[in-house]
């Protein structure tokens, strides 16, 4: 059985709503369900209180979209954001969207999103009005997520401690019941997470091999009942 191909996501960020701090941790999450499509980020970046982006677009890719603030006290980054949103939508290139901003302006929009058949995350901080909570397929706060997150944030240098805690914050995410995840899963979503790693660069030619070489996690090999009597294999932290 050949395994689904990857949900394509459109990250769009409202920078007036949201800190520099998480974007790791949002584009992580994303990466837990597919493949980031676009990455677009709003807001009037004439200003200086937005001066703190610029290295972490850098770093991450991310597109600023520029919008002007016309008039005072009016949020123009919202309907720049809205209108990308809807053309997104028509050019039929994604199949979900994540909505990051803490605004409730944004709940008509998250409703119309999934009218249209589309998967919509929001994230926000945990003042975010409810109307926007129920209005996305699925809602997660950004101080839950950086109170979840490990030390290995922001560097591609990897080490061997570094590996085994992402891939038990990855067990923590997407395991079932018994805590088990298909190893092909966790490592997508590992070089998902870390561009450079290669098993190689550890002395090891798979994937499985190094994690065995780790101690800490269980992998187990279950055949499919189907006539090509497939081999898939499962990872979960070692039990005490």
């Amino acid at each position: 059985m050949s395994e689904q191909p990857d949900k394509r996501f459109a990250v769009l960020i409202d920078a007036d709503n949201v800190s520099d701090k998480y974007i790791k941790l949002i584009m992580d999450e994303i990466l837990n369900d597919g493949i980031i499509t676009y990455k677009r980020i709003y807001g009037d970046w004439t200003k200086p209180a937005l001066s703190s982006w610029k290295n972490i677009l850098l770093e991450y890719s991310i597109t600023p979209m520029q919008q002007y603030s016309y008039t005072v006290g009016k949020n123009s980054t919202d309907s720049a954001l809205i209108i990308d949103a809807m053309d997104i939508l028509y050019s039929g290139n994604v199949d979900g969207f994540c909505i990051v901003s803490s605004d409730s302006d944004f709940t008509k929009l998250a409703s119309r999103l999934r009218e249209s058949g589309m998967y919509v995350i929001g994230m926000g901080e945990k003042k975010t009005p409810k109307p926007f909570l129920a209005a996305c397929s699925r809602f997660k706060y950004l101080e839950i997520l950086s109170a979840t997150e490990q030390s290995f944030v922001g560097s591609d240098d990897l080490t061997v401690e570094k590996i085994k805690n992402a891939i038990g914050n990855i067990l923590d995410e997407v395991s079932d019941e018994e805590g088990f995840a298909t190893l092909s899963q966790v490592g997508n979503i590992l070089s998902k997470r870390f561009s450079s790693f290669d098993v190689r660069h550890f002395g090891h030619n798979k994937l499985t091999s190094f994690i065995t070489s780790m101690g800490t996690f269980e992998i187990k090999a279950v055949s499919s009942s189907g006539p090509k009597n497939i081999k898939v294999v499962y990872i979960r932290k070692k039990v005490s």
